[in-house]
């Protein structure tokens, strides 16, 4: 389970459900995280679904397409 993944899963469900500031948050640990760890294919999915988060709701499809994609990862690591 990734808490990043999980937090804009939970911004996808209710927007209202999780403050700006969450979000701000949750980019800025991913990408402190990803500045120290190797960049992998999972990762990456939730650090740009984190970043797309943070920007704007307009850009709900890409963050879509970002959790199917670490969902679809997980499953392969399983």
């Amino acid at each position: 389970m990734n808490k990043h993944i999980e937090l804009v899963k939970k911004w996808l469900a209710d927007p209202t459900s999780v403050t700006q500031q969450e979000l701000e948050d949750n980019r800025a640990v991913a990408d402190a995280a990803a500045d120290v760890a190797a960049y992998t294919a999972a990762y990456t999915a939730a650090d740009a679904a984190a970043d797309v988060a943070y920007y704007a709701a307009a850009y709900t499809a890409e963050v879509k397409h970002w959790v199917k994609r670490y969902e679809e990862l997980k499953e392969q690591g399983e």
